[in-house]
C-alpha cells in the first residue's frame, strides 16, 4: 500500500496551498508518499507539478483540473486510476443516473470513478452507501471511515463486503464535542481529528486489517479536516499510529 495525505484540512489551516514543494517535502519528512490530488489550473501547470512530484520522490492518485473534462483527461494522461464523482444531481435518483453517465465516459479513458461518502451528502449513511453501490455497480468507493462511523455505519462490515470496490481510503477519526446537537448539524456536533483521538469507538486499525484480508493494496490517505495546531504534528501522529499497528 501507499500512504499519503488528503490535504483539505491543511488548506483550511493555512488558508490555501502557497508552495506545493514545501508541502510535499514536509509530508515526505514525516513518512508520507504523496497527496491524493494534483491540482492543476492548466495543462502546463499540471505537467510542471507532476514533474515536481516525481523529482521529489512523491506521487499522487488523481488530478483535479479547472473542469470535469480536464480532470478526467489529465488523470488518464498521467496514467492514474480514478477521479471523484463530479455531477450536479441534487436528488438521489438524478445523482445515480449522472454518476453512471460519468462512469461511461471515464471507461473510455481507462479510468474509474470513485464516490466519497460524506456527512451531509446524498450518500451519508450505510444504507445510502449500499444503495448507491447497488445502483451504480461500476462505481468505485473512496472509503472515508470517519464520515461513515459518525453516521453510525459499520466500517469493518463495509470493508469486508466492498473492499473490491474501494479505489482509495480516507482515514481519520471523529470527536463528538456537542452530543446534544444532532447529525443534521454535524459540523457543530463534532470535528474530525487525528487517528486514535476520537470518541465514537472507530477502530481504523480493524478496518485496515479487514481491507488487507480482502486483498486491498491501494492508496491510504490520512485526512484531518480540522487542525488545532500545525497540521504536520497531527499528520505525524497519525502516521506513527499506523506504523505501530504494522502499516
Amino acid at each position: 500500500m501507499k500512504y499519503g495525505i488528503a490535504d483539505y484540512g491543511m488548506n483550511v489551516w493555512d488558508g490555501g496551498c502557497f508552495d506545493i514543494e514545501e508541502r510535499l517535502l514536509g509530508l515526505k519528512q514525516i513518512g508520507y508518499e504523496g497527496t491524493e490530488r494534483l491540482e492543476g489550473v492548466s495543462a502546463s501547470d499540471a505537467v510542471n507539478k507532476a514533474a515536481l512530484y516525481r523529482k521529489l520522490g512523491m506521487d499522487f492518485a488523481t488530478v483535479r483540473g479547472p473542469d470535469v473534462q480536464a480532470g478526467i483527461q489529465w488523470t488518464a494522461a498521467f496514467r492514474k486510476d480514478y477521479v471523484w464523482t463530479q455531477v450536479t444531481g441534487k436528488d438521489f435518483d438524478t445523482f445515480c443516473r449522472q454518476v453512471n453517465r460519468q462512469i461511461e465516459i471515464c471507461e473510455r479513458w481507462g479510468i474509474k470513478v470513485g464516490l466519497h461518502n460524506h456527512l451531509g451528502s446524498l450518500v451519508e449513511s450505510q444504507q445510502q452507501l449500499e444503495e448507491f453501490l447497488r445502483r451504480c455497480p461500476k462505481c468505485g468507493l473512496i472509503f472515508d471511515t470517519a464520515h461513515l462511523a459518525a453516521a453510525d455505519g459499520d466500517c469493518v462490515e463495509i470493508a469486508r463486503r466492498y473492499a473490491k470496490r474501494v479505489v482509495a481510503m480516507h482515514l481519520k477519526d471523529w470527536l463528538v464535542t456537542n452530543p446534544e446537537i444532532g447529525l443534521a448539524q454535524w459540523p457543530k456536533r463534532g470535528r474530525f481529528c487525528e487517528l486514535g483521538a476520537g470518541n465514537i469507538g472507530l477502530d481504523n486499525i480493524a478496518v485496515m486489517k479487514a481491507m488487507v484480508a480482502e486483498g486491498y493494496d491501494g492508496w491510504v490517505f490520512v485526512e484531518h479536516d480540522t487542525h488545532l495546531r500545525d497540521p504536520l504534528q497531527d499528520l505525524a501522529h497519525s502516521r506513527q499510529y499506523l506504523k505501530k499497528a504494522g502499516f
